[in-house]
């Protein structure tokens, strides 16, 4: 893509409510902006991440034997009120009505939709398991939208739903989805930690959240030092006013509080901060007794689905990284998640070796592959440097003055180094970053 014909309107400053690193650099930088209190619109960078983000959650599930499938964004309250979860959501659910005043409420998630479109539809226990997922646009209508991405009304997420015929074919499969997702996140860069966690409105005997580790973070886990073990502090403690109390605090305050035990493993626990991510649950016969969903066992009697569902805010996985990683000047992207691998700025665009070498450039690595931008612009060498920091390439070829004597400079935004290279090894030396 070229500079000159991209649509990214990058600014100096921030909205006065932009609070968190993400918010204030993902509008400045232009990959959002707000269309009304937590609703935001996709620019074209945002929406290029957006789209890397959900290409990853779906490789990684496409791979463990998920089938993807996409329900209406709008669901019959009826499917609610059977379920018994019609008031579990509160004002959170969006409800409206059409021209005949029949009742429908805008999904906040889909386990009543899901197990509609399965029952009657696997009637044998040779048809299972079955795990169907969806990533699709959710509404819940916060009381209090904040924090952009993060919490937001509107978003999009990846919801799973598996439909087994024992209980110990529900666990393994809960099993694998915990594997599945460790995969996605280690693929998109991110620092995580598994944690036990409630249930809440879901329900179900059991789940787990999936936390990237970062100060600004709104829930509080506890983490062990020489293990896998970590535990968001709603399992912990059982006054809600402790974890409230906690929750406000901020990663500083915490670390002033020590824990009166140690993991059982010997190692030392300690409090973070974390955003989540992903959320797994293990539902049981919850829904599909509720729904009447049955199949037939090997005995041919009629059994309720074990059920268990999967989700990941793909929308809140932009912040997450930025939360993560970034700078006083911007964003700093992981090379997965990154809109353009590589950025190429001519410095001088009246300089005709610069637009040459720069138009070579671009067109070779376009012909390799690789994700590049062209910054043909006439704007000053300050100004396309900062916005080359905002937006956060992980990699700038500045072609500037050290042309003259065969030089250009490769510049690293996750650590802010520059290197001199001679022109005529910089497409082998940036193809070996990358």
């Amino acid at each position: 893509m070229r500079r000159s014909r991209a649509f990214i309107p990058t600014s100096k400053e921030a909205p006065a409510d932009a609070t968190l690193p993400s918010h204030k650099f993902l509008l400045r930088a232009g990959f959002i902006n707000q269309q009304g209190a937590g609703l935001y619109n996709y620019m074209p960078l945002g929406k290029i991440v957006l789209e890397k983000i959900r290409r990853v959650v779906k490789e990684e599930l496409d791979k463990a034997g998920c089938s993807e499938v996409q329900l209406s964004f709008v669901t019959p309250m009826g499917l609610w009120e059977r379920s018994g979860r019609a008031d579990d959501m509160g004002k959170e659910m969006l409800r409206i009505q059409d021209r005949h005043q029949n009742e429908f409420v805008l999904s906040p998630t889909n386990e009543e939709a899901m197990v509609e479109l399965v029952k009657n539809r696997v009637t044998s226990y040779k048809d299972l398991p079955l795990n169907l997922y969806q990533i699709n646009t959710k509404f819940r209508d916060e009381a209090r939208p904040r924090y952009g991405l993060l919490r937001g009304r509107e978003f999009l997420m990846k919801d799973g739903y598996s439909f087994h015929a024992t209980k110990e074919d529900m666990i393994r499969e809960f099993h694998l989805m915990e594997e599945t997702y460790k995969k996605i996140f280690t693929r998109l860069g991110l620092d995580f930690r598994v944690v036990e966690a409630d249930s809440g409105a879901i329900g179900g005997s059991g789940s787990k959240e999936f936390h990237v580790l970062a100060d600004s973070g709104e829930d509080t886990i506890v983490v062990c030092d020489s293990c896998d073990y970590g535990a968001n502090i709603e399992t912990i403690f059982e006054s809600e006013e402790e974890v409230d109390a906690l929750n406000e605090q901020t990663y500083e305050q915490l670390q002033t509080k020590k824990l009166d035990e140690k993991c059982s493993c010997g190692g030392e626990l300690s409090f973070k901060k974390g955003i989540e991510v992903g959320h797994i649950f293990q539902l049981g016969d919850k829904y599909s007794s509720a729904l009447e969903a049955k199949f037939n066992d090997e005995n041919g009697k009629p059994q309720p689905f074990e059920m268990a569902t999967f989700g990941i805010g793909v929308s809140r996985l932009i912040a997450s990284v930025i939360e993560q990683n970034h700078d006083e000047f911007g964003c700093i992207w992981t090379k997965e998640t990154a809109p353009y691998m590589v950025n190429v700025m001519i410095s001088n665009i009246k300089d005709e070796e610069q637009v040459l070498l720069g138009e070579e450039l671009y067109k070779k690595l376009q012909d390799a592959g690789v994700e590049v931008m062209l910054d043909d612009r006439k704007d000053r060498f300050g100004a396309k440097m900062k916005d080359a920091e905002l937006i956060g390439f992980p990699y700038t070829i500045i072609i500037g003055k050290e042309l003259t004597n065969g030089l250009v400079q490769i510049y690293t935004r996750c650590t802010k180094e520059k290197t001199s290279v001679a022109k005529d090894e910089i497409f082998s030396k940036i193809m070996e970053l990358i």
